[in-house]
């Protein structure tokens, strides 16, 4: 009934979680769904972050709505997941009246205007069951995984993005003296902005390679006809899947940030892209499950998994990719598989020790789970630009990916080790000591 004409584009969709007493924690949601007696049921509740709740651009907005029947459990195991289409499709596929739910209010966002964000209020509208009673938050999350995705590619795109002005205003403004240039000098010229520019170039296509890998792993879980393909790329996309949504979200605000600075005093005006830019990408570490929820998954779930066989896998094709890089005689990739190798063996300690701690104390492992995370999506990007380097220079054309993996190679990886005090800090310090620092400052 609403699927082709939502693939055609003629009606759009939304998704409505959230509510104001339950984000993250989705199993305090309060809408309830009560039956009608002919196999629909009557939505009552607000929802709000809605995106595109409402609008005049297509005749239909097709919404599933997470609620509670009168009878369900409490908590995330008592949710349903329902269908409420803004405007009731009759048995013949014509429109029929308008359903009972608005939106009430538009969100002012800091960011991503371009974008309504609605409150959306059901009162009685009428909806469908999707799936079975009390099991909606599973039906949901068959969306969650590509959505997580989805939203690491994001951060690629506005990273991508603010690479590209900043690439461009640092060709064109001039500003200072550099050696061999008469006059003012374009700041390109300049060690540091060169650097700056470096850095958020190297930490794109890092993003990039861990959502496409991510992306390819999750096409050979379903698609593979060798169920044993099937299974390792299954267990590659789960691991990747928190990479890809935290990590490149993580570097895409870094890097719009890092484009303001190209910018200078111009890029705090909030007219240039560098600024939109950097304020769009904010809201990409929150968007499905905030980084620090990914980071509690990779921990608590994905670690986990067959006593940590996923992040071993991993460490197993970036030692060999690191093997072949350092094979090659080239020295440009001899030093990158150096600061490869040093990584992995900072990683492959910190593995063992969030393993084995999650057994022994939840509480201090997860202390330590986003700087673990951070390290995880380091080496990940430093595996995915070495295995191109690889490539690109059997294939003659090499010279960019080298230089990416280098750079990346010496910015980020050199400083693998700096990320064991951080995720071993549980163990250093009591829950009295975080909650005195979290208190109101004296």
């Amino acid at each position: 009934m609403y699927l082709p004409k939502m693939i055609s584009g003629e009606w759009t969709g939304a998704m409505n979680l959230t509510e104001p007493q339950a984000g993250s924690d989705v199993g305090a949601l309060k809408t309830r769904a009560v039956p009608n007696g002919d196999g629909s049921y009557a939505i009552s509740g607000q929802k709000i972050f809605i995106s595109w709740g409402d609008h005049d651009m297509t005749d239909n907005i097709i919404h599933l709505v997470l609620a509670r029947l009168p009878d369900a459990p409490a908590g995330s195991k008592g949710i349903s997941l329902f269908v409420a289409p803004k405007v009731i499709v009759n048995a013949d596929g014509s429109l029929g009246e308008r359903n009972a739910f608005k939106c009430i209010g538009l969100e002012h966002k800091m960011g991503i205007h371009a974008s309504p964000t609605c409150v959306m209020e059901f009162s009685g509208a009428k909806g469908w069951l999707v799936g079975e009673p009390n099991k909606g938050l599973a039906a949901m999350f068959t969306m969650m995984n590509s959505a997580r995705l989805n939203v690491g590619l994001e951060g690629v795109g506005v990273a991508e993005a603010a690479l590209q002005v900043a690439t461009n205003y640092a060709n064109d403004r001039k500003q200072g003296a550099a050696p061999g240039v008469e006059g003012s000098a374009p700041i390109i010229k300049h060690p540091d902005v060169q650097r700056t520019i470096a850095n958020m170039a190297a930490a794109t296509q890092a993003a990039r390679s861990i959502c496409y890998a991510c992306g390819a792993a999750a096409e050979l879980a379903k698609n593979a006809t060798d169920p044993t393909v099937r299974e390792a790329a299954k267990m590659r996309e789960d691991f990747l899947t928190p990479l890809a949504k935290a990590w490149s979200t993580d570097r895409a605000v870094d890097i719009s940030s890092a484009g303001v600075q190209v910018y200078g005093g111009m890029g705090f005006m909030a007219e240039t892209a560098a600024a939109q830019l950097y304020l769009d990408a904010r809201i990409l570490p929150i968007y499905e499950g905030t980084n620090g929820i990914q980071a509690i998954d990779l921990v608590g779930r994905k670690l986990s998994m067959n006593n940590g066989a996923a992040p071993a896998a991993l460490m197993a094709d970036a030692r060999a990719t690191a093997r072949e890089a350092r094979q090659t005689n080239d020295p440009r990739l001899v030093s990158v598989a150096d600061r490869l190798e040093g990584a992995l063996d900072v990683f492959s300690e910190a593995t063992d020790w969030m393993i084995a701690t999650m057994k022994s104390s939840r509480t201090t492992a997860l202390y330590g789970a986003t700087a673990y995370l951070r390290l995880a999506g380091d080496v990940a990007g430093g595996f995915y630009l070495t295995r191109s380097a690889i490539d690109q220079r059997q294939n003659g054309r090499g010279d960019r990916a080298i230089a990416l993996a280098r750079f990346f190679a010496e910015e980020t990886l050199a400083s693998a080790g700096g990320h064991l005090g951080p995720i071993t800090m549980g163990s250093r310090m009591g829950d009295e000591d975080a909650m005195l620092l979290a208190s109101a400052s004296e």
